[in-house]
This record gives C-alpha cells, sequence and structure tokens, in this order.
C-alpha cells in the first residue's frame, strides 16, 4: 500500500510543476485532462501526508519516551503515543478506502426512470412521491433537475417519469437506488382503510457523452406524433414528441414533455446514450459476475430492495438490513443516512474481496 500511495504522491507533485508552467495552457486539452487527473488526486495524497506525518510523530515519540522523563511528561509523551497510535489505524482504514478502484462512471450526471409496477394507481402515485424526494434530494446537494419524459396520470402520479439530475458526483450518490421499491400504505381511495403493497421500478443510468458511446444515424429510426397529457396548446395539436428507436439493439426512447421537436430529439438522444452504456456495462459485467460478487447491487432493475411502510413510518432497505424510522423526513428527501450506509457497505465488501 505505501509503494502505491509513494507512487501516486511523485505523480501528484509531477502535476503541480506540469500545472504551474505558464506554457502549458498552450494546449488546452491536456491542461483540462491534467487538471482533473490533479484534482482526483488530491484528496488521497493529501490523506497519505497526514499518515506520513502521523508516523513521524509515533517515531518522535517512542525516542521521546526512552529517555529519561518524569511522571508528568512520561504520561503525556505516552498519550501523545496513544492517540497518533488511534490516528494510524484511522489513516490505513481510510487510505485503503482510497485505493479501491473507483467506478469510472461516478463524476457523471445520471439519468434516473421511475416507472409504476404492481398496484394500479396507488403504484403510479408512489412514483410521484419518489419523483419529489429524490428531486429534493438533489436541490439539498445543490444539482439541477431537469424533466426529460413524463407520463402523469389524473390522480397526479406518474405511470413512467424520465429526468435527470446534473452535478459533481450525482452517479456515486445514487447509483444505489436502481431496483423495487415498495410501499405499504392506505390509499387515499381505499374507504376501509386496508393497506396495500404497490411496487415502482426505479433506474439509475450514469448519462454518457458522445465518447462514451458511438451511435450511427443510420441505425436509428426517429418517428415524430403528438403529444398527449398534461403541456400546455401543443399537446395533440403539432407533432412535437419524438419516439428514437436503435435498430441494432430494440431499444426504445421517447420525450414529450418539451414543446419544441428538436429539443425533445435532444432529450430522447441522451436518454438512448445512456440505454446504450448501461446495455454495454451490463454485459462486462455479466462477463465477470462469477468473479465479483457484489453485496451492494447497482443495475438489477428486478431486485425488490426498500419497503416504505407508512403506518409504521419506516424505511427498511433489505440489502443491508438498514432500517430507519423517519419516514416523513426520507420522502422529504433526506436519503444522506441510507446513502451514507449503502456506500460503506460496498466499501466493506470490496475491502473484503481486495483482501
Amino acid at each position: 500500500m505505501l509503494e502505491k500511495l509513494q507512487a501516486l504522491e511523485e505523480r501528484y507533485i509531477h502535476l503541480e510543476g506540469l500545472l504551474s508552467n505558464p506554457e502549458a495552457m498552450n494546449d488546452m486539452a491536456t491542461w483540462q485532462k491534467n487538471t482533473k487527473t490533479h484534482a482526483k488526486l488530491t484528496e488521497i495524497v493529501t490523506k497519505y501526508r497526514e499518515y506520513k506525518a502521523c508516523l513521524k510523530t509515533i517515531e518522535d515519540t517512542l525516542e521521546l519516551l526512552r529517555e529519561k522523563l518524569d511522571d508528568e511528561m512520561h504520561a503525556l509523551a505516552q498519550a501523545e503515543l496513544d492517540g497518533a497510535k488511534a490516528d494510524k489505524e484511522r489513516l490505513e482504514a481510510e487510505l485503503r478506502i482510497l485505493l479501491l478502484p473507483r467506478d469510472p462512471n461516478d463524476d457523471k450526471n445520471v439519468i434516473m426512470e421511475i416507472r409504476g409496477g404492481a398496484g394500479g394507481e396507488e403504484a403510479a402515485l408512489f412514483a410521484g412521491d419518489l419523483f419529489r424526494m429524490y428531486s429534493r434530494y438533489a436541490e439539498s446537494q445543490g444539482w439541477r433537475v431537469e424533466m426529460l419524459d413524463s407520463n402523469p396520470t389524473d390522480l397526479g402520479g406518474f405511470k413512467e417519469v424520465v429526468f435527470s439530475i446534473d452535478g459533481a458526483g450525482a452517479y456515486s450518490r445514487l447509483k444505489f437506488e436502481s431496483g423495487v421499491h415498495r410501499v405499504q400504505r392506505v390509499p387515499d381511495t381505499e374507504s376501509s382503510g386496508r393497506i396495500h403493497t404497490s411496487t415502482v421500478t426505479v433506474a439509475v443510468l450514469p448519462e454518457a457523452e458522445d465518447v462514451d458511446v458511438q451511435i450511427n444515424q443510420n441505425d436509428l429510426r426517429i418517428d415524430t406524433y403528438c403529444a398527449s397529457g398534461a403541456g400546455g396548446q401543443h399537446v395533440n395539436k403539432t407533432e412535437s414528441a419524438v419516439r428514437i428507436t436503435h435498430l441494432p439493439t430494440g431499444v426504445v426512447v421517447q420525450c414529450q414533455d418539451e414543446k419544441s421537436q428538436l429539443k425533445n430529439k435532444e432529450q430522447a438522444m441522451r436518454v438512448l446514450r445512456a440505454k446504450l452504456l448501461e446495455l454495454a456495462e451490463e454485459s462486462q459485467r455479466a462477463e465477470t459476475a462469477q468473479n465479483r460478487k457484489s453485496q451492494v447491487g447497482t443495475g438489477d432493475r428486478s431486485e425488490r430492495i426498500r419497503t416504505y411502510n407508512f403506518p409504521q413510518g419506516r424505511m427498511t432497505d433489505h440489502r443491508i438490513g438498514l432500517t430507519l424510522h423517519k419516514l416523513d423526513f426520507i420522502m422529504n428527501g433526506d436519503l444522506t443516512e441510507t446513502i451514507d450506509a449503502l456506500t460503506a457497505a460496498d466499501q466493506a465488501e470490496r475491502l473484503k474481496q481486495a483482501d
């Protein structure tokens, strides 16, 4: 581990030298690449330097304890040594996590799809609740939410809703939300007070850039049609809605929320690129599935991952056995504790596999 850390620090110092050269900005592409690499290394190099300082403190304190000290000085030195040893263990654990291979998608924006499953109108209403939950969480992180496509219902829910979340580290925080979310509550339409169980499917896709996915325009069939549902005067009057079919894979995406056909096409292409990237990564995951099993999945939409029980005011994440009795706060976008726990569980599993 120390050899890796030393190599990373040397690379960091080398990049500092390159970036401080006034001529470096003559090649803007290389300068931007080096700037991003330097920024990514900053956290681990800073932590490594803190670790080295801790080792120096231990060495110096041990040397001091070998000298003849009065009782008070000896107690102070011993306390400092004990504290430094505790810091050393903490820093080693943090450095091991920082050295884990990073998910290349972690810094990407995301495209989220929420679809009502079993439960009819109640599932559609909960799909709307989840959309608001994620939107509020994104707002708390300073991220931007943009609606891409939706199929609203008369009661205010969504049969499906597709939206993007743009912000630093969005995928790293939201990638564990993919899967089946189950809700248990008494619907407003239930006169007898009976608890219903409904399901909603959530998919979280890293947004792909042009360099991530190459799309041949000849592989696309693009259809236009009149939008439906809420949206204003353009609904059912102009063919502003766009449906794109990727012929080689059969992937179909559509967008109708914008009044402009061109804007809808641009939005649909964003979703298409994300879906094609997901297909490519699913294929890679399948090839390595026998060698790597993760406790916290990020891609299986059929896996029931979470239950929201409204009568008991609790949320349970079944993958890590986490239960929180603060459902009102969670539905209002307070997802930090849940996401932190999922991230920690994933890191622990990957550390176990790395040993």
